[in-house]
């Protein structure tokens, strides 16, 4: 949940002002929007949380908490800690808003909504495996790529699917809203005879029916399906086909650019002093981040 905080009126005031300056398509010296969020002291981060090893949630831990009772008596209280948010674009934000001087929030959005939630002010970034395409262009602006990725093709182990051709007549899997379904329609003959396109509200949803056996094949990000595949070894195979190489880079409202500079700046800062090359380390065991 975004946190709540409390303004002077004044300040107040002021933000409102601001943020009807920056709203109003104008002149690159009109755009308050790096100013608005230093009087705010931290920016909204929206993103998909069933995203590993991007961004996802760790399962919750029961923990046994002992502490006294009257100074004499001992009880014990069971608790559940657990769906802390972590992953590699967690993190690299967090060292962002750092070199920034600013705090980050982080809102969970339905990912085949996370640009109109953008759009309307709800969140103040996209930095969630965003994948760079001509149709989201359109929509907003990014920052600097910073990891490559592609959109391949997962089956389940022994499947007897060894290319795209095999698709023909299959059941396809993939996340609503997501890069994965541009990519495997720009490739016409193979998307206009599948059996049937099935879109679910994240990766994990598909693999789970992947895995079921009600679906054929997955179309998803390598990051994500790599790293689903050393927690499951021997459960997926990735065919040797894939839909096209993309880059992932934090995506802007169109008119925010001195917020997205300022990001721009933060990120070739981490990709210089190695922070990034640290953060790329511990998720994926090497220095995969672009420079």
């Amino acid at each position: 949940m975004v946190e709540r905080h409390i303004i002077m009126p004044a300040l107040a005031a002021l933000l409102l002002v601001l943020t009807l300056a920056s709203g109003c398509a104008g002149p690159a010296s009109d755009d308050r929007s790096l100013e608005i969020t230093r009087l705010k002291g931290y920016f909204v981060v929206g993103l998909d949380d069933h995203f590993p090893p991007l961004s996802f949630r760790l399962p919750s831990v029961d923990r046994t908490v002992r502490y006294e009772l009257n100074l004499e008596k001992k009880a014990v209280e069971k608790i559940t800690v657990g769906d802390e948010l972590v992953g590699f674009d967690i993190d690299l934000a967090k060292k962002a808003a750092e070199k920034l001087g600013l705090r980050v929030i982080f809102q969970p959005v339905p990912w085949d909504g996370i640009i109109a939630s953008l759009e309307k002010g709800e969140i103040d970034m996209i930095w969630s495996g965003l994948s760079v395409t001509p149709e989201r262009r359109e929509r907003i602006i990014f920052s600097r790529p910073y990891l490559d990725n592609r959109q391949i093709v997962m089956v389940k182990s022994g499947a007897a699917i060894s290319g795209k051709a095999d698709l023909q007549g299959k059941t396809v899997g993939l996340q609503l809203g997501s890069s994965s379904d541009t990519a495997l329609h720009a490739e016409r003959r193979i998307a206009a005879h599948l059996k049937e396109l099935k879109r679910y509200p994240d990766d994990a949803a598909a693999m789970r029916e992947l895995e079921a056996g009600r679906l054929d094949a997955v179309v998803i990000d390598e990051v994500m399906g790599r790293y689903l595949i050393t927690q499951q070894p021997g459960v997926f195979a990735v065919l040797a086909d894939d839909f096209g190489r993309e880059e992932y880079a934090v995506g802007f409202r169109k008119n925010d650019r001195a917020l997205r500079d300022a990001v721009d700046r933060a990120l070739g800062e981490m990709m210089r002093d190695g922070a990034a090359d640290a953060v790329a380390k511990k998720w994926f065991g090497a220095a995969i981040a672009e420079k």
